[in-house]
């Protein structure tokens, strides 16, 4: 339904800015959060205590302004037979306070009969006790505005709301009707009505989300294939170019990989483990089980330096296996791209490693067998979706260096099988983290730069790039200035998003280089190049990074045979964000951390998609209401199954599918 049914053209334009285009929109911009108004007798109030309650003014309004556009108005009421003195501050309008009007107010009981009042509104008490709405809006539209809108929609739409939840799952969970549910959150008469909309909404939420998943998984298995042939003691005789042993990890996510290859149905496998666990390693046997069945591989990075280094990776592990491998990407020269996609198109290359060039129109593979993706939630479905039209039967690894615990992985991956990787390889060290209760780095510096001279490098990140008068961080940009200037010596970059493609690969290339002693970098470096002689990294205002962010942060140095240190700076006092950094000082182990900041935190703070690809909801919280995310996704497996049957809950499916409102 429109939403010029409803309201005016300048709220319709108002609202767009918001992202509300319809009058459904409205109904599921739910409140952030509920008052709950009492009526006490003025013999309960207590000094400096919230007052609910009404009266009638009985005193003409007066204007006091205080200085610039700062005002206070005052009058007195009568409530309950008793005169008091209010105030209320920025209302210099003495007609919207008559004497004989009955007001309804909220404020702060002074004592000595003084109110300070923070809200009026000339609505009856009676209608506004109990639990109240309280709507995230703009200054363009109040409160009252909303709850207007609220109301005007929950009355033209009340006969239009279609049921997306099965009945029988409705009645199985005993949850309400869709029309009550969303009644009740906008409009709740108690808590337990409220809870029971919460109940219903959020199931909902979740059942979409994974019947979306389930019909994408579907699709998938029905495209079939001749299932690729070659022998996994083959693939194997890879283990004797390592000068280790591969985990048991490892060998399981192989196997599994292995066993989804010789398959006639299409593989899409999420590998996912923690920094420096050895996926690129797993990925190197999946890719090699290809070129034993004569097929190719499109191996994908997010920038052009990670498929470099990926590249020479893969060069060192295949070397004598007569692998033919080749990198592909926009800085090329013509001639050398043209050399490349003629051999491609050939047959005459197995493995081609580089960025989203892989996918462009004109690269065509000879005999596509399977498609790799490194940090997958970095490249959208459709970018996903061209490379597996470039040959039949196309399998696809998509690894991510965000590790969450195996059974929301499986929730929330619902169209992808898991594998984890929680071993690490023996001889890895662990990163020692340090907090340090400091804006800046002069408790550190002296430490950090004898390590310098000795011949290491240092990160140094910032969570901004510019200043920002809101938000006091420290910023990249000056930071870097204020190192130039203080450590004449040594030899300084800048790196930031901002800066083009090629300006952050030419430092990165000096920073591997050993150009560069320091690098001042936002957290772009997140997903990044091993750079053997970066031991050091510090992180400016550290609590305002997720744990998980901070975890892949530090996973970059310590990359070689040196130890790794990583300190903390914060001068936060805030007593929960000391206590997520000193955790990080005591674990170590990134599913934990993950977990743990989605406790702590909430999946709304930090499971943005820039961060790690895992979907936000608007209701549900994938820790809390975990109980009912794995009850939707058994049901939605059977759901899927007849999906005919539910022609409501198909279509709207279709709709966020297309809308790429889960998938992407």
């Amino acid at each position: 339904m429109e939403l010029k049914e409803i309201t005016t053209p300048k709220k319709i334009e108002i609202l767009k800015t918001m992202g509300i285009e319809s009058v459904e929109d409205i109904l599921t911009h739910y409140p952030f959060r509920y008052e709950e108004h009492e009526r006490k007798p003025i013999s309960e109030w207590k000094i400096n205590e919230k007052i609910f309650t009404s009266g009638v003014i009985c005193s003409s309004a007066r204007v006091i302004r205080l200085g610039g556009k700062k005002s206070m108005t005052r009058f007195s009421m009568m409530i309950d037979d008793e005169e008091f003195f209010c105030s209320i501050f920025n209302r210099p309008w003495t007609n919207i306070f008559p004497v004989g009007k009955t007001l309804t107010i909220s404020g702060i009981y002074q004592g000595g009969n003084k109110i300070t009042l923070t809200n009026v509104n000339s609505m009856p008490i009676e209608s506004q006790l109990g639990l109240q709405s309280v709507y995230s809006t703009t200054q363009a539209l109040s409160q009252k505005d909303w709850i207007k809108l609220v109301d005007k929609a929950l009355e033209v739409c009340s006969d239009k709301i279609e049921e997306r939840i099965p009945e029988e799952y409705r009645l199985k969970y005993k949850l309400l009707p869709r029309r009550e549910a969303l009644y009740f959150i906008h409009k709740p008469k108690t808590r337990h009505a409220l809870v029971q909309a919460l109940r219903t909404l959020k199931y909902e939420e979740f059942l979409i989300f994974q019947c979306c998943m389930q019909i994408s998984r579907s699709e998938n298995m029905k495209i079939q294939g001749v299932g690729k042939e070659f022998s996994n003691d083959e693939v194997y005789e890879l283990a004797r170019n390592l000068s280790f042993e591969l985990t048991g990890d490892q060998k399981s996510c192989i196997d599994e990989i292995l066993h989804d290859l010789h398959a006639s149905t299409c593989m899409m496998r999420l590998l996912q483990g923690d920094v420096g666990c050895g996926k690129t390693l797993v990925a190197a046997f999946a890719a090699y089980a290809c070129v034993c069945a004569h097929k190719q591989v499109a191996f994908m990075a997010p920038t052009e330096i990670l498929a470099k280094q990926h590249l020479a990776t893969l060069s060192k592990v295949y070397e004598g296996f007569g692998v033919r491998l080749r990198l592909y990407c926009s800085s090329l020269k013509k001639s050398e791209k043209e050399e490349i996609l003629e051999k491609l198109t050939k047959g005459q290359l197995d493995i081609l490693v580089g960025t989203h060039a892989l996918f462009q129109d004109d690269v065509h593979y000879a005999d596509l067998g399977l498609v790799i993706t490194d940090e997958q939630h970095r490249f959208g479905v459709e970018q996903r979706r061209k490379l597996l039209n470039k040959g039949k039967k196309v399998d696809m690894l998509l690894m991510s260096a965000t590790p969450i615990p195996r059974t929301l992985a499986s929730s929330i991956y619902g169209d992808l099988d898991v594998s984890t990787i929680r071993e690490y390889p023996k001889g890895r060290n662990v990163t020692q983290t340090y907090y340090i209760a400091s804006k800046s780095m002069k408790p550190i510096l002296k430490d950090v730069l004898m390590k310098i001279d000795a011949g290491e490098q240092c990160y140094v990140v910032c969570p901004s790039i510019e200043e920002n008068e809101d938000y006091k961080m420290s910023s990249v940009i000056s930071i870097y200035e204020g190192m130039c200037k203080i450590l004449k010596g040594y030899r300084i970059g800048l790196l930031h998003g901002q800066m083009k493609s090629e300006e952050k690969d030419a430092v990165m290339n000096r920073f591997l280089a050993h150009e560069l002693d320091i690098l001042v970098a936002t957290s772009v470096i997140e997903v990044g190049v091993d750079v053997k002689d970066a031991n050091i990294m510090v992180i400016y205002d550290a609590h305002r990074f997720g744990l998980s962010q901070i975890h892949q942060l530090r996973g970059r140095v310590g990359r070689g045979e040196r130890q790794g240190i990583c300190y903390l700076l914060s001068d936060t006092k805030d007593e929960e964000s000391i206590a997520r950094l000193k955790k990080l000082e005591e674990c170590h182990d990134g599913f934990e951390l993950s977990f743990y900041d989605l406790k702590m935190r909430g999946p709304g703070d930090i499971l943005g998609k820039r961060q790690s690809g895992l979907p936000s909801f608007i209701l549900g919280d994938l820790v809390q209401d975990s109980n009912i995310l794995n009850s939707a996704r058994e049901d939605a497996v059977e759901i899927v199954k007849h999906i005919e049957d539910y022609p409501g809950l198909k279509k709207i499916c279709e709709k966020y599918t297309l809308e790429n409102k889960y998938l992407d």
